[in-house]
């Protein structure tokens, strides 16, 4: 085979475009192949193609597209040859071979150093295996650079996610620790900025195991805490008592999570620390002063209100018809019943929203029953009516509803497993009725499901509504001149928003509607 001594067709243009030469190969290389039309590249594209996807041309554009090899004759090459160094430069680092064909001496290249502008010079005629394999060995160099060149991508990528990572955690807001995993010690291996900040212990602890926090009030419970999820490879999170490198104590929300190589083998410990000091303060303060509330308060509004009473049973009738002694003891009597009141609606908050393990679920449906069996009995003037949506209502709803959608079965429990909730709705409906003044209050509670695994509470009321700066607080927060005297509300928007879902209250010339929308397994 002699593309340099075969035919060639002298007419066609050379801004022809690239045409397909054959079927592309199962690893889709291409060859570009810069000679014009003719036997000899007919014999060129039929010997390639059964390896390569192969698209002759003479359009120097070409040389602009994606090719894995670039094969020219002398005269092409003599025509292009100025193209060639910058599209090296273009593919860089990547090897892109050019090859060139000589046979017909009398199309010599035009330079002398040819070398510097191809990979190989094959002299014509050659054997077509000849021919493949040397193109092959090019092909392959191509692949080599191809493959080194995404591993370096891929590494230079990983390099930069690391760096960013480590900037994150030396920057982050929080204590971060890593320790290597041992036999009863873990010595650490990273401090970040924070840590330095939160303990005053720098660089100069490393190899050493964090336990060196800890001090005399340290609780030993927390410590064997901590340890036994640190033998046993598995995230803890607790509060602990440290030490900062000065001796002074804080209190530190401590979690510690394992790393673990791609075998599963556990190489290292993270951890956070982050100071919760005040929260710890503001805690104790609040059950200071919760249990003043609850128990010293009430002990001495008793001790008052017997007192009073005393004093009633002291005074003769005819004191007692006097005005101004018996409106004083009145005003005594309801004091301390608001007093009394207020301290029930603390510890009642407290216990509803206390940080024990979670309720488990309940069927709403029996609870709204037992509400509406709870309100008859204690307010037997007032009128409380259930309802359900259609596809929730039980067949025997008072609503009437005669058939309901498929997408409901009225035989199966309404399941709810919201911490809470049925105080909070009982709060709201029992709130309701006291505070109406009318002598047949009236309360109607409607269930609906918005969506699959959601559940809507409505309490409508025909009371004198809730007053607006009741409601204000719950979006703007608490002043001394703005602020909530009914805990209630508070009660219901603490419950619904522990659960991720959303109170709001409606109130018009006709009453008041409450609306609580929570998930049904928060």
């Amino acid at each position: 085979m002699d593309p340099g001594s075969g035919e060639t067709n002298d007419d066609d243009a050379p801004g022809e475009s690239p045409v397909s030469g054959g079927p592309f190969a199962l690893d889709g290389e291409r060859i570009l192949l810069f000679m014009r039309p003719g036997r000899n590249r007919d014999l060129l594209v039929e010997t390639l193609s059964d390896h390569y996807a192969v698209d002759a041309t003479t359009d120097v554009g070409a040389l602009e597209s994606t090719f894995d090899c670039c094969v020219f004759d002398a005269r092409e090459f003599n025509r292009v040859a100025g193209t060639i160094q910058p599209r090296r430069a273009l593919s860089s680092p990547v090897f892109l071979p050019f090859v060139l064909l000589v046979g017909d001496r009398s199309v010599a290249p035009a330079t002398d150093n040819a070398w510097e502008y191809v990979d190989e010079v094959i002299d014509m005629p050659v054997r077509k295996t000849a021919l493949r394999s040397r193109i092959a060995n090019l092909v392959e160099r191509r692949r080599t650079s191809l493959r080194l060149a995404e591993r370096e991508r891929k590494l230079a990528d990983t390099v930069e996610d690391l760096r960013l990572k480590e900037r994150a955690m030396d920057e982050a807001p929080v204590g971060i620790t890593i320790a290597e995993s041992g036999d009863g010690e873990n010595p650490l291996v990273y401090a970040n900025a924070e840590f330095e900040a939160l303990t005053g212990y720098g660089p100069e602890i490393f190899g050493t195991d964090c336990r060196f926090l800890q001090g005399e009030e340290t609780d030993p419970d927390t410590r064997a805490t901590l340890r036994e999820a640190i033998d046993a490879e598995r995230p803890v999170s607790v509060d602990i008592l440290n030490y900062r490198r000065n001796g002074q104590k804080f209190w530190n929300r401590l979690t510690v999570a394992p790393i673990r190589d791609g075998d599963g083998t556990v190489t290292h410990y993270v951890g956070f620390q982050t100071d919760i000091t005040d929260r710890k303060i503001r805690e104790r303060r609040l059950e200071v002063m919760s249990r003043v509330l609850n128990h010293n308060l009430r002990n001495k509004m008793n001790l008052v209100d017997g007192y009073t009473e005393l004093l009633r049973r002291t005074l003769s009738d005819r004191d007692l018809d006097d005005e101004g002694l018996r409106r004083p003891l009145d005003v005594i009597a309801e004091t301390i019943d608001d007093l009394l009141g207020l301290a029930e609606a603390v510890r009642k908050i407290d216990r509803t929203l206390s940080d024990a393990a979670a309720e488990p679920a309940v069927d709403l449906r029996d609870s709204l029953a037992d509400i509406v069996d709870r309100m008859a009995d204690r307010y037997p003037e007032a009128t409380v009516e259930l309802s359900f949506s259609d596809w929730l209502a039980p067949a025997d709803d008072s609503t009437g509803a005669d058939e309901f959608d498929d997408a409901g079965d009225a035989g199966t429990p309404l399941r709810v497993a919201v911490t809470g909730l049925e105080t909070a709705i009982e709060e709201g409906v029992e709130n309701a009725v006291k505070h109406n003044d009318g002598p047949h209050p009236s309360v109607a509670i409607r269930v609906e499901r918005p969506a699959p695994d959601w559940v809507a509470i409505e309490i409508e009321d025909d009371g004198p509504g809730i007053p607006d700066h009741e409601t204000r607080v719950l979006e703007h927060g608490e002043t001394s001149l703005t602020h909530a005297d009914r805990l209630g509300i508070w009660l219901m928007y603490w419950v619904v928003n522990k659960a991720g879902g959303e109170f709001s209250v409606s109130t018009g010339d006709t009453g008041t509607t409450l609306r609580l929308a929570v998930p049904v397994d928060p």
